[in-house]
């Protein structure tokens, strides 16, 4: 399954607020993040919820070339992933073998995603 996503990739973790919820602060991630996921969940069609091991490869293009966490960017689109449904739980990524940043791209700034089964004796 080869998966395009449109937009500047956002992580989770370095965008975070703090709230008050019940007079007790709380952490979310922040507006960015938060309409980042929204956009992706809009352009993710709904496909047969995958529910075995994966290898997930991540391309990300970004609109700046500034210092991004590779790790985060991957959380973050794992996390979209399993929120879409597109995979039961981000748990069954076992291989993220070759992703990676690839560098800037100010007009379509995107990640595409390749997701098969992970075979564990052809890795």
């Amino acid at each position: 399954m080869i998966i395009t996503l449109y937009g500047q990739p956002i992580t989770k973790k370095n965008h975070m607020q703090i709230i008050t919820c019940a007079g007790r602060p709380r952490l979310i991630q922040s507006k960015k993040y938060r309409e980042y996921e929204k956009d992706c969940l809009a352009q993710l069609g709904k496909t047969e919820t995958l529910k075995t091991q994966l290898h997930v490869k991540c391309l990300y293009w970004l609109e700046t070339a500034r210092k991004t966490d590779l790790t985060n960017l991957l959380a973050a689109t794992h996390d979209i992933l399993q929120k879409a449904e597109i995979i039961e739980d981000d748990v069954l990524i076992k291989s993220v073998d070759g992703s990676r940043i690839m560098g800037k791209d100010k007009y379509t700034p995107r990640v595409e995603i390749f997701i098969e089964e992970f075979d564990a004796d052809n890795e």
